[in-house]
């Protein structure tokens, strides 16, 4: 019998009770992981409560994988408290924890000049915090049993740029820049850490301002939820051990790896700049090579398979 990918393995997925989080929880147990189901149940903007989504998940997998593949968790991943609860949780059940995937996320839309400090901070603190939160519970096992793997999920929000999203943004590429960080302080104990971009469908998307019903279903047609939980399969298991530090993107049937700011141009002046002489360079200087104010359906304005 061939072994699973993730055969012996331990994940714990938070935001799983739906959406690509649900998709990635059923790819990690199909592929021979025992899985931590966590979902506060939460609505998009982050109210409410509904911890059955988790069970249902639970149910799904355990049905598919045989009883105790998963176990359901409802805690907030916005706390550090509860951040600590669901890694309890994984090795009070599971006896370890080899997979943290970062997926538990809300949305507070709006435009800039009318965005509250609330609004702002709530996103932070689901996204940005709640990553923090979950990795930093999480890092001691890791580093103890010498191996492990985050795998955090970015968006092209914050790596291109969109439309009244500024809380959003600023969360997810923090957290690009949060996964490079733990790539470099972890690499010694062979834990890494990797940040996913997806493409897909979920209730999140449905928020994005600007989109008809229709562009909505044609969306929800193209996108691959189970290729973003693949991709992330991929980056827990051991296939990916020397793989840290990076950014992928899963859109569709593609698969791509974005580039991360390294200097692109510079410019020297013997004696120093001032005001003026910056003023009579730069903006022809470097015109060609400043990187225009795109949104994400400029960089990709075709359509995914």
């Amino acid at each position: 019998m061939t072994k699973k990918m993730l055969e012996g393995k331990v994940a714990l997925v938070t935001g799983a009770g739906g959406g690509i989080g649900r998709a990635i929880a059923l790819v990690m147990a199909e592929n021979g992981a025992q899985v931590v189901v966590n979902d506060l149940g939460a609505a998009v903007d982050g109210s409410g409560n509904d911890q059955t989504k988790a069970q249902q998940v639970v149910a799904e997998i355990n049905s598919k994988h045989g009883q105790g593949t998963a176990v359901a968790n409802g805690d907030s991943v916005a706390d550090w408290d509860a951040a600590q609860r669901m890694v309890k949780t994984a090795i009070d059940s599971f006896g370890k924890i080899d997979i943290v995937v970062n997926n538990a996320g809300i949305l507070r839309d709006t435009i800039f000049h009318r965005m509250t400090p609330e609004e702002f901070d709530a996103v932070v603190k689901v996204h940005l915090y709640g990553a923090f939160y979950v990795s930093r519970a999480a890092i001691p096992f890791m580093r103890a049993q010498e191996g492990g793997a985050f795998i955090h999920m970015t968006s092209t929000s914050g790596l291109i740029g969109s439309v009244g999203q500024v809380n959003y943004a600023a969360a997810k590429l923090g957290i690009a820049g949060m996964s490079r960080g733990i790539a470099g302080d972890a690499a010694r104990y062979k834990v890494r850490s990797n940040c996913i971009g997806p493409h897909a469908f979920s209730r999140m998307i449905e928020t994005v301002p600007g989109q008809s019903e229709e562009q909505l279903k044609a969306r929800a047609a193209m996108t691959r939820p189970d290729q973003v939980a693949q991709l992330a399969a991929f980056l827990g298991c051991d296939a990916a051990a020397d793989i840290t530090g990076q950014i992928f993107g899963a859109r569709g049937n593609e698969i791509y790896l974005y580039n991360q700011p390294r200097p692109i141009r510079t410019i020297h002046r013997g004696d120093g700049w001032s005001v003026s002489s910056l003023a009579d360079t730069i903006p022809n200087a470097w015109k060609s090579s400043f990187t225009p104010l795109e949104r994400t359906r400029d960089v990709y304005p075709y359509d995914a398979i």
